[in-house]
């Protein structure tokens, strides 16, 4: 595809647009040149990006999640992410002239006490060290290095008309945002990652799978680095046990705020003027599927352009699971096409760990593939509840799973299947992406 300009976002003292064009309530029927309307709660089959993936990427994780409900703890990097894009809308609210890089940082604390009082648990993920990973790996992930594809896409349902066309984002075209402060990286070339066109994913890109300390389970040494990183392992070797706690909490505080420094390395918030933060947007496609999911930002241009921007703060390997955001992003992409008439002009992921933005430019045409894949997706999601068969696919991303002692390629049994199991992977009280609140930036989240 190729490359387009971004227009610039609104700028400080531009007036808000009063409305989308294009933008349609339940009441108001489809979209114009769109199938799309919104729906207030499900009444059949509905998906978010994040469950859709999970079934792509192994339907027995899509079952712990959206059938069993399998809680789920989350982990310091995960929980770091979550308190980023806190700070980060947070931030937002402040006037544009003070959205400055000190501003950010002293965000930091306050809103890390605002989720700990939330979720008062949160405290003890920092009284004992994680897990270092060690000896080599006989994990069924590893196992399958040098014939997975890329973790996000591959498999599950086959599209004649998409089949192909999901695995290859590096087709997009490279686009910055000067207006914005917007960069590229160099070492991606701006562009998102091909695992079929030269980059790798699997174990043979990052190294075998390891143990988890403790039991006979699989970790990625990815998972086990960016956990870490996050509790700063590294700068805590000499200090004395009984201290070791308030200082890994002040490290994973210092941690984030070395984060939002990447942040500004590739935006200039006093020039944005989002229209929407946590943004729950949803369509009917197909007069049959629902599809809800919450963005991080949107951006509009004097000119109407939408731009959907998805921030990613945790340490996973990018080659490894760029496809599962992108997935991400084209969900967002088609349901804000289908309920306003307008495809974004680009999808934007922000990687504040490597001070990188990556953008991608979607087509009508593309969007209406993605459209017939979710489809084919949902029916097939509908046959395994009706069969009770979600079969594991072992995968590099084993080694971020929280529900091996469950699977039966680690030997494990799961739990008989819920008798009472909802017929859809939503109820009208259930908010899409988040499930698991605090697992946003997982790679399986």
């Amino acid at each position: 595809m190729a490359a387009q300009p971004v227009s610039p976002p609104p700028q400080p003292g531009d007036p808000a647009p009063a409305s989308v064009p294009g933008q349609v309530t339940a009441a108001d029927g489809p979209a114009p040149g769109g199938r799309g309307r919104r729906m207030a709660a499900p009444s059949g089959p509905s998906l978010s990006p994040s469950r859709a993936a999970d079934f792509k990427t192994c339907p027995l994780l899509f079952r712990f999640r959206t059938v069993d409900k399998l809680p789920e703890t989350p982990s310091a990097d995960q929980v770091r992410g979550t308190l980023i894009h806190a700070v980060l809308e947070r931030l937002f609210d402040l006037p544009a002239a003070d959205r400055t890089p000190e501003a950010a940082a002293a965000l930091v604390a306050p809103e890390w006490e605002k989720l700990v009082a939330q979720e008062p648990e949160l405290a003890s993920l920092f009284a004992a060290e994680p897990p270092v990973a060690a000896g080599p790996s006989g994990s069924p992930a590893a196992r399958s290095a040098g014939t997975q594809t890329d973790p996000a896409t591959d498999g599950g349902v086959s599209d004649p008309a998409t089949d192909g066309e999901l695995s290859n984002p590096a087709a997009g075209g490279r686009l910055s945002d000067p207006a914005a402060g917007g960069q590229s990286g160099p070492a991606a070339g701006g562009q998102l990652s091909d695992p079929a066109a030269g980059g790798q994913s699997g174990p043979a890109a990052g190294g075998q799978q390891s143990p988890a300390a403790g039991g006979g389970l699989m970790r990625d040494p990815a998972a086990v680095a960016a956990e870490a990183d996050a509790t700063g392992q590294a700068a805590l070797v000499d200090v004395p046990s009984g201290a070791a706690e308030a200082a890994r909490i002040a490290a994973f505080l210092s941690g984030a705020r070395d984060l939002l420094a990447g942040y500004f390395a590739v935006e200039d918030p006093r020039r944005l003027e989002p229209a929407e933060r946590e943004s729950l947007i949803s369509t009917m496609i197909g007069d049959e599927l629902l599809l809800r999911g919450y963005i991080d930002r949107l951006d509009v241009s004097p000119a109407g352009d939408l731009r959907v921007v998805d921030y990613k703060t945790g340490g996973a390997p990018r080659q490894a699971f760029e496809g599962r955001a992108l997935f991400q992003l084209k969900f967002y992409a088609l349901v804000l096409w289908r309920t306003r008439g307008v495809v974004p002009r680009a999808l934007r992921l922000l990687y504040l760990k490597d001070a990188e933005a990556l953008d991608y430019s979607p087509e009508a045409g593309e969007l209406e593939r993605f459209e017939r894949t979710l489809l084919a997706l949902s029916q097939a999601i509908e046959r395994a509840k009706r069969d009770r068969d979600f079969r594991p696919k072992p995968s590099r991303l084993c080694g971020w799973c929280s529900h091996q002692s469950l699977c039966p390629e680690f030997g494990g049994t799961p739990p008989p299947y819920p008798e009472t199991a909802a017929i859809t992977d939503l109820t009208s009280g259930a908010e899409p992406d988040r499930v698991a609140t605090l697992l946003r930036d997982d790679p399986l989240g």
